[in-house]
């Protein structure tokens, strides 16, 4: 099967193991990822696109979390109605400008005539708090369009009541509930490695609860009950590089300040979790070794 590797930022590197058989093909993009880091405009988003599409696979590797919006980029070229399942630390819910970003991408998604719904799993940042909860999409969250699963142990009693958060202990039986809803039906999966817990990821911003084992698990039940034709897979750290001045201030004052990071320690862990996330995404039998490397 062919794979794309979206090299905006070198987050990830891009030379085979020694030995092994190139996994992906790699679309050099770095001119792009300081122009489309965190937020993009709308005509340099319509421009990126028209520059991969007719190179894009059904699965995706691209790079840090700030680019997760590509994932509402991504999905103009499924044409068959979609479920889309991301597994992130964050709702992306937000309905605030600008059009294009990380933080509320999926409202691009869900004007999509294609996308049935929106499923968020593994959400446990400040988001589900008052005031900021004030800015998600609460249209789409009346009407069962967007759907959150946060957890319980980051939320507050209050919130975890509003948003019948999930448990550690409870999460998998949620989760094959939520198989069984879409039995037969397509599926999008987008994962941010921030829905990991510290010591499995390294990102660019607050990370989750999940393990890489826990996000094979629940692939894995999907495609059991559903067809998972296409997905994508983000969010290891790189340092970011921004192209406007907006946009780096924008930045800058959104992400958590964070201890920081070194790259190669980085690269060591994330390629880890790739190893056991990127084979279940893909449907492919478990990997003895990193796809890359």
């Amino acid at each position: 099967m062919r794979q794309v590797l979206l090299n905006l930022d070198d987050a990830w590197p891009v030379s085979p193991l020694p030995g092994a058989e190139p996994v992906f093909d790699v679309l050099d993009l770095r001119e792009w990822g300081p122009k489309l880091r965190y937020h993009g405009t709308r005509a340099e988003v319509d421009a990126f696109y028209a520059a991969v599409r007719d190179r894009l696979t059904p699965f995706v590797l691209y790079g840090s979390g700030d680019f997760h919006y590509l994932a509402g980029v991504l999905l103009r070229h499924i044409e068959s109605p979609v479920t889309v399942v991301s597994f992130d630390n964050h709702p992306d819910w937000d309905i605030r400008p600008p059009h294009w970003a990380c933080g509320g991408w999926a409202n691009r998604a869900l004007e999509m005539p294609s996308v049935r719904r929106v499923s968020v799993w593994g959400c446990g940042n400040f988001e589900f708090d008052f005031p900021s909860r004030l800015f998600a999409n609460h249209k789409a969250l009346r009407s069962g369009k967007l759907e959150v699963h946060a957890w319980a142990e980051r939320q507050k009693p209050a919130v975890q009541r509003r948003f019948n958060c999930m448990t550690r202990e409870s999460w998998r039986e949620r989760f094959e509930a939520f198989a069984d809803s879409v039995a037969g039906q397509n599926v999008y999966v987008t994962v941010d490695l921030d829905c990991l817990r510290a010591e499995e990821a390294i990102t660019n911003w607050e990370n989750g609860l999940f393990t890489a084992a826990d996000i094979a698990w629940a692939l894995g039940r999907l495609y059991e009950k559903s067809h998972l034709i296409a997905g994508d897979l983000c969010g290891p750290y790189s340092p970011p590089i921004y192209a406007r001045r907006f946009q780096k201030f924008a930045g800058n004052w959104d992400h958590p300040k964070l201890p920081a990071s070194d790259p190669s320690a980085s690269r060591h862990v994330n390629l880890a979790a790739l190893a056991t996330v990127w084979p279940a995404l893909i449907g492919a039998p478990t990997a003895s070794k990193n796809p890359i490397a």
